[in-house]
């Protein structure tokens, strides 16, 4: 579920016509406006209509990402902008940090693509579960090489749980089937996963998409409160407000979050301005709604009850 920084210059309901046939075991040499066929679907490429260097990402119906070519610090979704500017006050880029990153959830890697921009010394690993579009990705956009940033194929929970410990800075979980991020990556046990392979100071930071009713917003919000000693949420004021669809970045960490008025600056001076809350609003919000499990497993060994 993704929010324009802008209004999209097509229409989000308008096909292409057409499916761009590409040969199997071929890789495209650069953008080429079309349907594609997937793994996991189908995916379309949109040229930007509003930017000459700019193209839009939508799989399976949904707008998903969008690149501009010519400028990788050009972040068009507003709730990666929020993204960027949080991990900016935590890390600035001077002098020039070398960030370790995990993306989970890989689409056209807009962000991987700015931090590579913002942090020349970043390592990051980019996660996606189809093989077909990061092969697509791969070939359509300028993305940058091992070991700075690598693409692997494999599903979000499997990767993380085979991570060494402290091995990564920054965790980024923008994982969506639909509307919604699928229930085994906002576990607490899935949580505590993402905790064990985050350094000291690290920041787990999740897109959290929801309807009006923030139920599940706040089934994030208290997850993750339960796991991390200090969170915060960043949400436009309707979304905080429950009035619409929408995105909220929510963020854990064991060290606070400065109380950074640059940052907050920087929200409210966006196309869409944000607000965020600190870890006290977040548990206030988060109050009552229930921490998510894994389901539990039965040991075959265990007697059946009666």
């Amino acid at each position: 579920m993704a929010k324009r920084g802008r209004a999209a210059g097509r229409n989000s309901t308008e096909k292409t016509a057409g499916v761009v046939d590409v040969p199997k075991g071929s890789r495209p040499d650069g953008p080429v406006e079309g349907i594609y066929y997937i793994d996991t679907g189908d995916c379309e490429l949109i040229p930007d209509q509003d930017n000459s260097s700019g193209w839009l990402l939508r799989i399976n119906g949904v707008m998903s990402s969008h690149i501009d070519l010519a400028d990788p610090l050009f972040l068009d979704f507003e709730y990666m902008r929020w993204i960027a500017a949080l991990v900016e006050s935590r890390w600035p880029r001077e002098p020039r940090p070398k960030l370790r990153a995990l993306h989970l959830g890989g689409g056209a890697c807009s962000l991987a693509r700015y931090f590579h921009a913002a942090y020349p010394e970043a390592r990051q690993v980019v996660v996606e579960l189809d093989g077909k579009l990061a092969d697509y990705v791969r070939g359509w956009f300028d993305l940058p090489k091992a070991p700075l940033m690598r693409l692997r194929v494999g599903e979000a929970r499997e990767v993380t749980e085979s991570l060494t410990p402290q091995t990564r800075d920054l965790v980024i979980r923008d994982v969506f089937a639909g509307s919604l991020t699928p229930r085994p990556l906002t576990t607490r046990e899935f949580n505590g996963h993402v905790q064990r392979v985050l350094a000291p100071g690290g920041i787990y930071v999740v897109n959290s998409g929801d309807a009006p009713d923030l139920k599940n917003a706040r089934e994030d919000a208290a997850t993750i409160a339960e796991t991390f000693k200090h969170t915060v949420i960043i949400a436009d004021p309707a979304m905080l407000k429950g009035r619409r669809y929408g995105n909220m970045i929510m963020a854990g960490s064991d060290v606070p979050f400065d109380d950074d008025p640059g940052l907050a600056r920087r929200l409210l001076g966006g196309a869409v301005p944000a607000h965020i809350w600190n870890d006290a609003k977040v548990r206030s919000f988060a109050a009552g709604a229930p921490v998510r499990h894994d389901p539990k497993t039965v040991d075959p060994a265990s007697p059946i009850a009666p």
